[in-house]
């Protein structure tokens, strides 16, 4: 296509000029150049070559919190403090266009004669005050908002949210989530929650895991010292009032890590490891020396030095009253302190083994241990079966355990107790209220009969390991059991018990008869006789009853040898019985 100049084809940029020179020139003058308009004169009163005058900013009352906070017993009051008269100010909008601009030409006319236009006065909305409940942060709000400016956004935060009220949520988000690492990151939000997650008092039970390094891949030593200086750095600035300290999966720095909190931590009462390995004498000393407060200890799963635990029950002792451990090599010494009164006031005794380990066994000295720990109320052995010893010589006869509340001597395998070591453990304890003997096959009812304990709530007598060479003997009297206790008992468990069947439905009739207290929950039958007469009997009465366990009952229909959850479960159970 050939230009109308020269005859050549014109290029983009003339192109270009030439339209621009169209438009912007007068009628019948298209290829002229475009027309220079003269800038309008600024009247002016200053000098020429002065400067100009900034415009002076107002400046920001300065900020008043328009609320009051007070905890009252299960919540925080936010009163206002501004009555219905204060800062009723009220501006009148803007009008849409009223910014001067630089006149056009050829749209002077139009925008003169929009100008003179004016609504009629019927048009005009009447404006209406605002609101005066809580004004003045409303305002504070808006003017936040007009300015836009980041700090300003970030004082914000403490202009409209209470620091009590943020840090009444994050108390709630650590119960359910933990302190670590939850207040670490919400501390960098903002101004104010770096404030609120620095309370404290969310900094009374922290649990650390080993989260900077993948389980199995070695420690650089960059990230040994970062693991150290975060730990001191939280220690020194957030563990001023610990109590409860919990350390999980620590391969490496667990002395460091402790050694650290004892430090920084003089309130501290409860330490636990779990699956932790390197805890040596030097720890214990530093909790020994530094923690006169601590009161529970829990190394259970974990490797330690155990004459460094033995020195720190030797030295505080006093203090401490509950003690949990796995059972290893050299824990008779822990046993030997206890017997010897290192710990007089100790209630709860916990040894418990892998449920892989096989069979384990520890010789305990029942009358030693009953001098020496007269108010313990909770004495466990899990998986860990108690083996006689031999009484020193010269020592008085014991008292029992008169405070004693729950004995759990429960097993996987094989376990030989008798009648005759359970009536050593319990021939002076009332207050039994749990008994726990899975595995215990050797134990009879008749021996059980004879206990003082007159409240017993939970009994469990199943049997769940697999020997051929140890056969549960034949069972009988349980309805005497159930006799003795049926007004207390809440949860009964007599798995792959051979009681007979006219047994079984006298123990469920005894059980029936107690429905005025209405206080069994649980009962698990798996594997027993029991006949569906007698069952029904017993879940007909028993209407707070939430789990029955039916699985391999023979004498039962297919159909409902399985778990029943829940009283709407039972109840359609109750239907197919009738």
């Amino acid at each position: 296509m050939e230009s109308a100049v020269g005859g050549r084809d014109a290029s983009p940029a003339e192109g270009a000029a030439n339209a621009a020179a169209s438009t912007s020139g007068a009628p019948g003058r298209g290829n002229a150049g475009p027309r220079k308009v003269a800038p309008a004169k600024r009247k002016s009163s200053a000098s020429p070559g002065a400067k100009p005058k900034k415009r002076k900013r107002k400046a920001a009352l300065p900020a008043r919190p328009g609320y009051t906070v007070q905890e009252g017993e299960d919540m925080l009051l936010v009163i206002s403090n501004t009555s219905q008269y204060d800062n009723l100010t009220w501006r009148p909008k803007k009008k849409k266009g009223a910014t001067k601009k630089t006149p056009v030409k050829g749209k002077a006319k139009k925008n003169t004669a929009q100008q003179k236009k004016k609504k009629p006065a019927a048009a005009k909305a009447r404006v209406k005050p605002p609101a005066p409940i809580h004004h003045e942060l409303l305002h504070k709000t808006e003017e936040g908002n007009r300015r836009g400016t980041g700090k300003d956004l970030d004082n914000r935060w403490g202009q409209s949210l209470p620091e009590e009220v943020l840090v009444s949520i994050f108390r709630m988000l650590v119960v359910q989530d933990g302190a670590v690492p939850f207040l670490c990151r919400v501390a960098r939000v903002c101004r104010l929650w770096n404030v609120a997650a620095a309370s404290a008092g969310l900094w009374r039970q922290v649990s650390v895991g080993y989260c900077w390094i993948e389980p199995g891949k070695s420690q650089l030593p960059r990230t040994e010292q970062k693991i150290k200086d975060t730990m001191k750095w939280l220690a020194e600035d957030r563990f001023s009032q610990l109590r409860a300290f919990t350390l999980h999966h620590w391969k490496k720095n667990v002395n460091y890590a402790v050694e650290v909190v004892s430090r920084s931590c003089p309130q501290l009462a409860s330490l636990t490891l779990s699956y932790c390995t390197g805890m040596t004498y030097e720890a214990f000393q530093s909790l020994a020396g530094n923690s006169p407060s601590l009161e529970s200890i829990n190394m259970q799963y974990s490797e330690f030095q155990v004459d460094g635990l033995a020195h720190l029950l030797e030295t505080n002792g006093s203090a401490i009253r509950q003690l949990l451990f796995t059972h290893g090599p050299r824990n008779d010494r822990l046993l030997a302190a206890l017997s010897r009164g290192c710990c007089p006031d100790l209630e709860l005794l916990e040894i418990n083994t892998k449920l892989d380990s096989g069979f384990s066994q520890l010789p305990i000295g029942v009358q030693a241990l009953q001098h020496g720990c007269p108010k313990l109320k909770t004495f466990r052995m899990l998986n860990v079966i108690p083996v006689h010893k031999a009484v020193r010589k010269g020592l008085e006869p014991a008292l029992g355990f008169p405070l004693l509340e729950e004995l759990c001597m429960a097993t996987t395998s094989v376990s030989f107790m008798s009648d005759r070591d359970v009536w050593e453990l319990l021939f002076g304890s009332p207050r039994l209220r749990v008994l726990d003997l899975r595995g215990c096959y050797q134990v009879t009812t008749l021996g059980l009969e004879v206990l003082p304990c007159g409240e017993l709530e939970c009994l469990f007598l199943g049997q769940y390991f697999n020997c051929k060479t140890a056969r549960p003997s034949a069972k009988k009297d349980l309805h005497k059991l159930t006799e003795k206790w049926s007004r207390s008992l809440r949860e009964l468990d007599i798995a792959n018990q051979l009681f007979s069947e006219e047994d079984l439905e006298l123990a469920m009739g005894h059980l029936s008869q107690a429905a005025d207290a209405d206080t069994l929950r649980s009962l698990n039958l798996s594997g027993t006789r029991i006949t569906p007469p007698a069952l029904r009997l017993m879940v007909g009465q028993s209407t707070a009853l939430s789990y029955l366990n039916l699985s391999s009952c023979r004498n039962l229909p297919r159909g409902l040898k399985r778990v029943y959850r829940g009283q709407e479960d039972i109840c359609q159970l109750l239907d197919k019985l009738q």
